[in-house]
């Protein structure tokens, strides 16, 4: 999940971590929103991998 107040005022989230989710061929099966969530369901192997990517592609490590 990318979870964050104030979500569905910036655009591009959910298109950020699609994309970088994409780029590490990661296949979404189920997708869930709210305000102030976004939630993909994945395989439960690619977790780590889906974790790291997105905390890269949001530049959480910064």
């Amino acid at each position: 999940s990318v979870i964050g107040v104030g979500m569905r005022n910036h655009t591009g989230v959910a298109s950020k971590a699609f994309s970088a989710l994409s780029r590490e061929h990661i296949n979404i099966l189920m997708i869930s929103t709210s305000e102030i969530k976004l939630s993909c369901l994945i395989e439960e192997k690619y977790t780590e991998l889906a974790v790291s990517t997105l905390h890269d592609a949001f530049e959480l490590g910064k």
